[in-house]
């Protein structure tokens, strides 16, 4: 060891004295000031100059996709190693003071291991200067996350090694340094580029997925630490130090060309056969360093996780004649497994199987592009355009083991158990396409435990779960390509009517808006679905007041006769937009969001909702009208053309009217919820998708929220975390910033000159 280490410390001073190494860490130190500065700036300015709130200071600041300053350090960092190492090996190689090294009693390894450690000294002074900026980040951060910033700069210090031990092997096979730093970034980016070589080829795409570089840091910039990247980068420096020293070794020595080569194939292959197991999910260890676990599932997620016993398979069915089909084409097969990454770190044996078929359905390009084409040749024709070279099976194949009309022949995934109980995954027709954590916690969910039904009412004209018009519910309850429709977050559906008593099945029972009252004893069967405790959603709207009073007259609350209205320059008179009341931000934590997203409810007409609590409920009112400029109309009809003036004499009183009432009771031992609103629309596939000016709609908080607590808490499935804390400014003003940031920016550089200045003179001077 002590000859690795003299040898180091004679390169470092070769470094040192050289002007390339003080270059390369004056334009690093720069750089890092322009970008860490730039970005830190704007949060003063927010925090201490505007007085606004920040959120996540730490992730913003080192993270952050577009001005992150580990972002951007990971992705420019290959530039400076060329530079460093080009000549570390090739100018002993073309001054020959090799042979003196080769005549010395040291040996091969020695001589690249002290050079090595050299360049791992400097990474460190690289790092060392990137901690700068975590320290000054640590000390004006309110809770800075410093276990985060950590893991980052292990990341990025692991890079760099791996960037050094590369330059080191190629500085070793070339007398010419420029020649060394070309080769450099070659390899730098043929494992860059490899990462997409032969991933239709199941056994090459382990070994060059794994060979690939890319990715391999940002894991621990998101603040994760993976054995198999630390393993990854362990293996990648030990390779090319091996290969170094098998070059050295034929130099110093003669050997046939099949020895040589043998020698190198042998060190490749150990590699890959460490990294291959290094990258089995039951051998691979996690450790997220993020405060909120960000890259963790949730407590929620965990828990299902642990309640999935036995074999777990996730089936994949692609059709290829429908657009979806390039979801997840073979090429693409490493990245669709680490969609489920955090999934298999809690279950390692789940097991992913692909399927492609065709399947005729409905795909307007292929129309326009092959009008003419039958299903077959399309197919043919889409498998040589794209050179398709694995297996698509005709759909009567595979029906055999699924039935995938409901789901429209669309990509989609079936969950199963070992003991045979299946589910759908779906994607979806969104910007994001692919499920989130909260869509696959809800399917798995669906496996492990019974998920509550919901019973729509039929029969009198209510509002359909199944129907297509705006009036319709469908797109929140049974729309399969709405990621936030009902079926997607855990629920399952049926139609029910009051010709005979609920059944025990329904957990949450919907009553929209019945055109027609019901009979005596389709209302008895309804009170006793009450008595029992079952939970309820009751929709009104105005006009139908005589048959919603009907309903809700054991409850207590009666809706108002008349509309209530806002007149607005914009709107419709009657078109009523909502923030959650106090009680209503107290109610849930999606309405306490809803508030800071600034959010609205939209009710495009609304009965006002009176109520009493002499019926044994406890009520809180989620949503009321404004208390000003807003009241209850007895008089118009006629909001299109007609104007809305307030009537004292015929009643009509300007004050805050509730419209969305949350009821509780206990009951036969657990707790009875109801939701009563004073209009059906505010869920309708219309409103839900109406887009208006200046209006924020977030009729979807009130859907989470209120489901969520109908269905005791079991889905949509609870997506929160820890909130970060790490929101604010501390030991800095605006004045101190402008000190810092100088210094950050300009100071450093110059320090750092000024110290290579110094070492220049004093060694002219010797």
């Amino acid at each position: 060891m002590k000859t690795i280490f003299k040898i180091a410390k004679t390169e470092l001073q070769v470094l040192f004295y050289a002007p390339v190494a003080w270059l390369i860490l004056i334009i690093f130190t720069f750089q890092l000031g322009m970008m860490f500065t730039g970005n830190f700036e704007f949060l003063v300015k927010i925090n201490l100059t505007m007085k606004q709130p920040l959120r996540d200071v730490t992730m913003n600041a080192f993270a952050s996709a577009f001005a992150g300053l580990f972002v951007k350090v990971q992705s420019y960092l290959y530039l400076y190693i060329p530079l460093l190492t080009m000549s570390i090996m090739s100018r002993e190689l073309g001054s020959g003071s090799i042979k003196l090294l080769y005549s010395s009693p040291i040996s091969n390894r020695q001589i690249i291991l002290g050079k090595y450690v050299a360049l791992m000294a400097f990474g460190l002074v690289m790092i060392g200067i990137l901690s700068v900026f975590c320290l000054f980040t640590a000390f004006t951060v309110v809770n800075a996350d410093i276990p985060y910033m950590l893991t980052g700069l292990l990341g990025l210090y692991l890079l760099l090694c791996a960037y050094a031990a590369i330059g080191l092997f190629m500085s070793s096979l070339t007398t010419y340094n420029v020649v060394a730093a070309l080769g450099t970034l070659c390899i730098f980016g043929l494992l860059a580029y490899v990462k997409g070589v032969g991933q239709d080829m199941e056994f090459v795409r382990d070994i060059t997925y794994w060979l690939a570089i890319t990715g391999r840091s940002g894991t621990f910039v998101a603040g994760m630490i993976t054995s198999e990247d630390v393993l990854y980068f362990l293996i990648v420096i030990a390779l090319f130090l091996g290969f170094t020293i098998i070059k050295l070794h034929s130099g110093r020595q003669k050997n046939t060309w099949t020895a040589v080569t043998g020698r190198y194939a042998s060190v490749f292959i150990v590699a890959m056969l460490l990294g291959y197991l290094s990258s089995k999910p039951a051998l691979k260890f996690y450790y997220d360093a993020t405060r909120s676990k960000v890259n963790t599932l949730t407590k929620s997620s965990q828990d299902i996780m642990a309640k999935l016993d036995g074999g777990f398979t996730i089936t994949t069915y692609s059709n290829m004649l429908d657009p979806t089909a390039y979801t997840a084409l073979p090429m693409n097969y490493k990245n669709d497994v680490n969609s489920f990454e955090q999934y298999i770190r809690f279950k390692p044996e789940i097991k992913m199987v692909y399927k492609y078929y065709s399947e005729p359905t409905e795909n307007p390009m292929l129309d326009r592009m092959y009008p003419k084409l039958s299903p077959q040749k399309r197919l043919d024709t889409l498998m040589k355009l794209n050179d398709w070279n694995f297996k698509v099976s005709p759909y009567s194949e595979i029906k055999k083991e699924i039935d995938l009309k409901d789901e429209g022949y669309r990509f989609v995934r079936v969950l199963e158990r070992e003991n045979g109980q299946k589910t759908f995954l779906r994607i979806y027709d969104d910007m994001r396409r692919l499920p989130s954590e909260a869509e696959i916690s809800a399917a798995i969910k669906r496996l492990v435990m019974k998920l509550p039904v919901v019973g729509f009412l039929k029969g009198h004209g209510e509002r359909d779960s199944n129907g297509e018009a705006d009036r319709g519910y469908k797109t929140i309850s049974r729309l399969k390509t709405f990621r936030y429709s009902l079926i997607n977050q855990g629920f399952d559906f049926e139609e029910v009517t009051l010709a005979q008593p609920v059944p025990e099945t329904i957990k949450i029972l919907v009553v929209a808006e019945p055109k027609d009252a019901y009979t005596a004893a389709e209302q008895a069967n309804l009170n006793q679905y009450i008595a029992r405790g079952g939970n309820l959603v009751i929709a009104g709207e105005p006009g139908r007041q005589e048959q919603m009073n009907a309903i809700t007259a054991s409850l207590g609350v009666k809706f108002m006769p008349g509309r209530l209205v806002k007149p607005a320059v914009k709107f419709q008179s009657d078109l009523m937009l909502m923030k959650p009341t106090k009680e209503g931000r107290a109610f849930s934590y999606h309405l306490a969001d809803m508030i800071k997203m600034g959010g609205v409810l939209t009710m495009p007409s609304a009965s006002g909702l009176e109520y009493t609590k002499d019926k044994g409920f406890n009520i809180l009112p989620l949503f009321s009208s404004d208390s000003t400029g807003s009241w209850n109309e007895l008089e118009t009809t006629n909001f299109v053309d007609d104007s809305v003036r307030v009537n004292p004499t015929a009643g009509e009183v300007e004050k805050a009217y509730p419209t969305v009432l949350a009821l509780s009771r206990k009951v036969n031992g657990k707790e009875q919820k109801i939701l009563v609103t004073g209009d059906a629309d505010w869920l309708s596939n219309g409103e839900l998708g109406m887009q208006r000016n200046d209006v924020q709609a977030s009729n979807y908080s009130l859907i989470v929220s209120s489901f969520y607590w109908l269905s005791d808490g079991e889905v949509p499935i609870d997506m929160r975390r820890d909130e970060p804390t790490d929101n604010a400014l501390k030991h800095l003003t605006v004045g101190l910033w402008s000190f810092f940031g100088f210094f950050l920016k300009w100071g450093l550089p110059l320090i750092l000159a000024a110290a290579s200045l110094i070492i220049w003179i004093r060694r002219r001077g010797r």
